[in-house]
């Protein structure tokens, strides 16, 4: 008979993705965590196959609760340039937490790809959306006059996640908002 499964693995999946977010996918071993999650090793193969099955339902998690945040505050937004400017803003504070762990699904680029193609779909579903989302917000500014029309706002939307990647990256580097803040007020110029 099957012993039932005698952990939260939400939960779990929450705290792995701290764990990873904060060390990074090599260097957080099997041991690392199980202990972190105070779970065995049988039990993480149990229920999420291997590491690499608990990273991926780490980065759909991050994707499902952080990032949905993110496209949220854009599309809630009153006014473009400001729900733009809060939602970069935003992923900067966020990214220079913990002594600048950056931002889960660019370290995932960085540290995970060419080579494993299912971090390459989430990585890059992920970034299809925000890049969705943020063109039709630039779309619908436009025709209220918002943002200049003279740039194509699949494009500029393109430009701007391509931006804040590098952002993020730079958190790692500086984790200081103050000293990434003003290349937002940089990169907003384009909607000019």
């Amino acid at each position: 008979m099957a012993r039932t499964r005698e952990f939260d693995t939400e939960a779990a999946v929450s705290r792995a993705m701290e764990l990873f977010w904060r060390r990074g996918y090599e260097a957080t071993s099997v041991r690392d965590l199980t202990g972190y999650l105070g779970i065995g090793q049988g039990s993480l193969y149990a229920a999420f196959g291997d590491k690499d099955g608990l990273y991926r339902a780490a980065l759909e998690h991050y994707r499902n609760t952080l990032a949905a945040a993110a496209l949220r505050s854009l599309e809630e937004g009153a006014g473009a340039r400001s729900a733009i400017r809060a939602m970069l803003v935003e992923r900067v504070r966020i990214a220079v937490e913990d002594n600048g762990r950056g931002c889960l699904v660019v370290n995932a680029a960085c540290e995970r790809l060419p080579g494993d193609a299912a971090t390459r779909r989430i990585v890059g579903d992920m970034q299809d959306a925000s890049r969705d989302a943020l063109a039709e917000v630039l779309r619908v500014a436009a025709e209220r006059g918002e943002v200049a029309r003279r740039r194509d706002p699949y494009a500029l939307a393109a430009f701007l996640v391509t931006f804040l990647n590098g952002l993020l990256v730079s958190a790692k580097i500086t984790p200081d908002v103050r000293a990434l803040e003003p290349l937002v007020e940089v990169a907003l110029a384009a909607l000019d």
